[in-house]
């Protein structure tokens, strides 16, 4: 099958997700909170953002390689961490770790990933960064670093947009608990989903396993509210501070939208930044991701390491969000659709997409490196350095 033919671009492979799992698991990939607003802003505000092709450049190559944090990234994208991932698709987080390794771009594991740091560390190799939600008791704390350093993990992201659960609607309609309950309703919804059933049945019911090692879940807690809220706190700078000693590598900070907090994270330590409304899923009043980038871009100046996310689908959007002040992008749910709509196969299927259109677009603006995409704005919106 000619992948390129029948799903060219993230659009058919989110038509095709949907089909593929069960009501419950769409629900959970697809939702934000609140009317969902800040999912579409994020779409709007990427589509806003005009850049002018060039003419008369001749023959070039475009590099894709990017360096970002003491290694080269094969390209300039990554795959950002989406908790309880393995209920979208099973084996999701060793699909996609392995993937990261073949292909050398980053995969950040979730601190509420359905796998252990133990056995994906080893599939991601030295392309694995672990995403921790602050633990509250500074003993499990320690001990999650631990593991993580000692799986291979080399970078650590701290998530710091949700000081407590959103509301995120949808999932409360389909009544979606961690772990899934085996109701009527859900045994209903799966049924229609045989392959993802089977899948399923031969890894296990999704847990979340690692945060379940330090308190046990009864099956009934929402998906708004489950074992990493229970145990987590909400972070202060000293938090970031006592991190900041307890990790020997790099460490990023994850959902800052306010200059001045980038500049914060930067005094005390922190070595990259990553801007994020968290997908839409926590605040339905925040702004766009990439709306934010340019003020936190002046605010840091250049070489300041800054990666972002939100609403990305394509190589172009990567380019935007490159010429609006990032070094680095990720993706979290796109990773996920194509997983939902082909398996492992998707997920490379996706790699190719992002690539091939990266190479498309760099080649119109007459671009040999994506960081030079700021050069090709229409309009830059506010001054800032590079």
């Amino acid at each position: 099958m000619n992948l390129d033919l029948r799903f060219p671009a993230l659009s058919d492979l989110r038509q095709r997700a949907r089909r593929r799992i069960p009501h419950f698991a769409w629900e959970y990939l697809d939702s934000a909170t609140g009317t969902e607003s800040v999912k579409h802003l994020n779409r709007a505000a990427l589509d806003a953002v005009r850049m002018c092709p060039s003419t008369l450049d001749g023959d070039f190559a475009p590099d894709l390689t990017t360096q970002l944090l003491g290694q080269t990234q094969s390209a300039p994208f990554g795959i950002a961490p989406i908790g309880m991932s393995g209920l979208i698709w099973p084996g999701a987080e060793a699909a996609l770790a392995r993937l990261a390794a073949l292909q050398g771009i980053p995969y950040t594991l979730s601190t509420v990933a359905t796998r252990l740091p133990e056995e994906i560390g080893p599939m991601a190799g030295e392309r694995g960064w672990f995403q921790l939600y602050p633990p509250r008791d500074p003993d499990i704390r320690t001990d999650l670093l631990r593991r993580a350093r000692a799986a291979g993990f080399r970078i650590l992201v701290l998530t710091v947009d949700v000081p407590a659960p959103s509301r995120r609607e949808r999932q409360l309609r389909a009544d979606l608990a961690f772990p899934p309950k085996k109701t009527p309703r859900m045994l209903a919804q799966t049924a229609l989903r045989p392959e993802w059933a089977l899948r399923t049945l031969r890894m296990g019911i999704p847990r979340l396993r690692l945060m379940e090692e330090y308190k046990r879940l009864d099956g009934n807690a929402p998906s708004t509210g489950h074992a990493g809220y229970l145990l987590r706190v909400n972070p202060d700078w000293d938090y970031v501070a006592a991190l900041r000693d307890g990790w020997d590598g790099p460490l990023v900070l994850k959902g800052i939208l306010r200059p001045d907090d980038a500049q914060r994270a930067r005094a005390v330590g922190v070595d990259a930044v990553w801007v994020s409304n968290h997908a839409g899923r926590q605040f339905d009043g925040a702004p766009a991701s990439i709306d934010a980038l340019p003020a936190i871009r002046s605010a840091l100046g250049a070489g300041f390491p800054l990666i972002a996310d939100g609403g990305v689908e394509s190589g172009l959007d990567i380019l935007r969000m490159i010429a609006m002040g990032a070094d680095f992008v990720m993706l979290g749910r796109a990773w996920h659709y194509a997983l939902a709509a082909l398996g492992p196969r998707g997920a490379s299927h996706l790699d190719h997409i992002l690539r091939e259109d990266l190479i498309a677009n760099m080649m119109q603006l007459g671009l040999s490196n994506p960081r030079d995409a700021r050069l090709r704005l229409w309009r830059a919106p506010v001054p800032m350095e590079r």
